[in-house]
C-alpha cells in the first residue's frame, strides 16, 4: 500500500522562533502557526474563521541546509509563511505518569509571503529543501494563540480560493 505524508499550509506564525542547538551542532527551530479553516454557520448563514494551532519544527541539515538559521534570523510572530513539510507524531510520558501525544510539523521547505522591511518582496524568495529529519526530538511545547490585533489571514470559501498555484 501506498503512503505520502505531506503537508502544505499558509498561515501566521503565533511566535517567535525558539532555537535549541545540539551537541552534533546540529539546529532546530521551533514556533507556532496558525491557519484559519473556514465553515459557514448553518444558524446565521455566515462563513466563520476556526483558527487551527500547529507546533512546527525546521531543521538545519548537512552542509548545505541551513533552514533553521533562517527562520531563527527571519521569521517573526506574525509573519504570513507558506509552509510544506510532513506529520511527525511525538510520544512521551508526562511527570505524573501519562501518556502525551502531539503532532507536530517538520518543516522540508517554507517560503515568505509579505514584503521585507528593506521594501523588496520576499515572497520569491524560499528556503533550501531539507530531506530525512536529524535525529532529535522536536522541543515539547503549548500552544499559543495569536494576539487579538493581530488577525489571521482566512482562506476564501471554496470556489472563490484565491491560492495562485
Amino acid at each position: 500500500m501506498a503512503n505520502l505524508n505531506k503537508v502544505m499550509l499558509i498561515g501566521r506564525l503565533t511566535r517567535d522562533p525558539e532555537v535549541r542547538t545540539f551537541a552534533n551542532g546540529g539546529k532546530v527551530a521551533n514556533f507556532g502557526f496558525a491557519v484559519n479553516n473556514r465553515r459557514k454557520n448553518q444558524s446565521t448563514g455566515q462563513w466563520e474563521d476556526e483558527p487551527v494551532f500547529i507546533d512546527m519544527a525546521v531543521f538545519n541539515r548537512g552542509d548545505t541546509g541551513r533552514q533553521a538559521d533562517l527562520a531563527e534570523q527571519s521569521l517573526r510572530k506574525g509573519h504570513q509563511v507558506f509552509i510544506e513539510g510532513r506529520l511527525k507524531l511525538d510520544q512521551w510520558t508526562s511527570q505524573d505518569g501519562q501518556k502525551r501525544s502531539k503532532l507536530t510539523v517538520v518543516v522540508e521547505n517554507f517560503q515568505f509571503l509579505e514584503p521585507r522591511s528593506d521594501g523588496g518582496m520576499s515572497g520569491s524568495r524560499s528556503a533550501p529543501t531539507a530531506r530525512s529529519p536529524a535525529a532529535a526530538p522536536a522541543a515539547s511545547g503549548g500552544y499559543d494563540e495569536p494576539e487579538p490585533d493581530a488577525p489571521l489571514d482566512a482562506p476564501e470559501p471554496r470556489g472563490e480560493d484565491p491560492i495562485p498555484f
